[in-house]
């Protein structure tokens, strides 16, 4: 089976546990205004691969793992392709690697067959990177262009299952930063039994040129990156300090 693949990374270490074999897939249904990755978005412009090819790629890698390394697919979004994710994955827990799926969540659903191969598709995941965009479903929407009750259904249903997982959050001045959404992020993080760590991720504006390159307007032009008062602030609200599983 092919994928489309954005780009390979040999060496991550900020993608899950240990040094990571990283996997960008192409194609992505949210429209995040912080995505630094708008070159992602259309499936059609990544490269094919076979699952055979990218197991290749990154046994070559191997030696660097250690103990906790292995293979994290990102994007885009992974399971925006997820008969080739589930087939990689199926392939990589064959060969005894650790596998790990950054995901916002975006295509999850609990019917039909989708919901039936991301089932099968848990039991060769070893852990998930979920974001949380927005806490407020009406502020998600604007943020992303998307609904995020099917994300919230995700978290749930990985708690469900005692998924681990570990949750980021984009702090973006002005949109997540408020002591308010913060709060009610936290609350909702409590409520979760599978969390191994929660990191604040501050907002950049690094991907600029590309939305250039792309011919299209960069939403928050204006948007400063969180300072390091407001970035310690956040952790200290979600309580990163008490969540210590699979710290690198």
């Amino acid at each position: 089976m092919q994928g489309y693949i954005h780009q390979l990374e040999s060496f991550g270490c900020a993608d899950g546990p240990g040094s990571r074999f990283i996997i960008f897939f192409a194609g992505c249904p949210l429209r995040c205004k912080f995505c630094h990755n708008p070159d992602t978005w259309d499936i059609k412009k990544g490269k094919l691969y076979d699952t055979d090819q990218l197991i290749k790629e990154a046994l070559s890698c191997k030696s660097y793992w250690g103990k906790k390394g292995g293979i994290t697919v990102s994007g885009g979004e992974p399971l925006f392709q997820i008969d080739f994710l589930l087939e990689l994955f199926t392939k990589a827990k064959e060969k005894g690697i650790n596998t790990c799926i950054d995901t916002s969540g975006g295509c999850f659903t609990q019917e039909g067959e989708w919901f039936e191969k991301f089932q099968k598709l848990m039991e060769v995941t070893d852990i998930l990177l979920m974001d949380i965009k927005h806490v407020d479903e009406e502020e998600h929407i604007k943020l992303t262009g998307h609904t995020g009750k099917n994300i919230r259904q995700m978290f749930l249903y990985l708690d469900k299952i005692n998924k681990p997982i570990w949750i980021r959050q984009v702090l973006t001045p002005g949109i997540t930063d408020s002591e308010e959404y913060l709060t009610k992020t936290r609350d909702f993080i409590r409520t979760l039994h599978n969390v191994k760590r929660v990191e604040v991720l501050p907002y950049h504006g690094l991907g600029i040129m590309k939305y250039k390159e792309l011919g299209i307007e960069y939403p928050l032009k204006d948007t400063p990156s969180p300072t390091e008062e407001s970035v310690a602030q956040a952790k200290k609200i979600l309580e990163c300090d008490s969540y210590t599983e699979w710290k690198n």
